[in-house]
């Protein structure tokens, strides 16, 4: 199984520093990968929990750890699509392909929350057929030399879009979502799928299954998709008598990992954004990295 590490793009520890510190130490000790997320706003009561309070935005923090990193691929899991428009998503998500050197990967989803939506001005409606067209559309944009769609949703009259990212025929797409409509979807359109946060890790190959369903159903080879998973992970001390998957001891965490990778996972990326002991604004930051460089070298895939 491959493994990732999370930048820290939420909270206080959410620094220039610290995300320079992580993606070199996480490049370091041989992680396959490293993720940001997107939140765009927070409620005033913080109902979200701690993660969601104060985050950054995730393509221009994968852009900064691009130019400082070699090797280490680059992923978003997930953009909303429904918040952004896929002619402007293919232009940015290109460059970042290329300024990296074709190390991006790219997850895309519906999002959830009705604050955001009302925010930007997207709706709801059908928005399983749009982000089928999303798709769809990306695709075309980063493959086709000339671009014509009329779609249920989108048009784009007679162009070109140049230049193509360089990852040929297109940067990985991996689609979340929890619902068995989405899982379909990942099986069908896309490279693979993402949990979400709040996933059910004891159940998660359920969801495995369902999109590898789905590709079979559509004359797709399901062994050749990826399924990656937001490992949320809270170090804490043994003897928790209802101890979730990737809270305990390292050697608990571990032992989590490998039983991941039986349920069909083949990455797991460790996420300490969503530890509110890490991923806070009011946490100390150097205690956070401090922390964060224990979990990095404890787990790390050389190690």
């Amino acid at each position: 199984m491959d493994i990732g590490f999370a930048a820290p793009v939420s909270g206080s520890w959410a620094t220039e520093e610290n995300l320079l510190h992580i993606a070199q130490r996480a490049e370091q000790f041989g992680y396959r990968s490293l993720w940001t997320f997107q939140r765009l706003l927070a409620p005033v009561d913080h109902s979200w929990g701690e993660t969601y309070r104060s985050v950054q935005d995730p393509i221009v923090a994968l852009a900064y750890a691009a130019a400082r990193t070699e090797n280490i691929r680059l992923g978003v899991a997930v953009l909303n699509m429904p918040f952004s428009n896929p002619v402007l998503m293919a232009k940015q998500l290109t460059t970042l392909d290329i300024l990296s050197h074709g190390r991006l990967e790219v997850g895309l989803g519906n999002g959830w929350s009705d604050e955001e939506y009302t925010a930007v001005g997207a709706s709801k409606h059908a928005r399983g057929r749009r982000g089928a067209e999303f798709i769809r559309l990306l695709r075309t944009l980063w493959t086709d030399e000339v671009v014509a769609h009329d779609g249920e949703f989108y048009r784009v009259p007679p162009t070109r879009m140049e230049p193509k990212p360089v990852q040929r025929p297109h940067p990985p797409i991996l689609l979340g979502g929890a619902a068995e409509p989405a899982l379909r979807r990942a099986g069908r359109l896309c490279d693979g799928w993402v949990s979400s946060s709040r996933a059910d890790l004891t159940t998660i190959g359920q969801s495995v299954a369902a999109v590898r369903a789905a590709a079979e159903d559509a004359g797709r080879d399901p062994d050749a998709l990826r399924f990656v998973c937001r490992g949320v992970v809270r170090v804490r001390p043994a003897g928790a008598a209802d101890r979730r998957p990737l809270t305990g001891t390292l050697d608990q965490i571990r032992g989590d990992v490998e039983a991941l990778a039986e349920q069909g996972i083949t990455e797991v990326f460790v996420d300490l954004n969503f530890d509110p002991e890490i991923g806070s604004p009011d946490v100390d930051p150097a205690m956070s990295l401090r922390r964060a460089d224990e979990v990095l070298e404890a787990l790390a895939p050389k190690g």
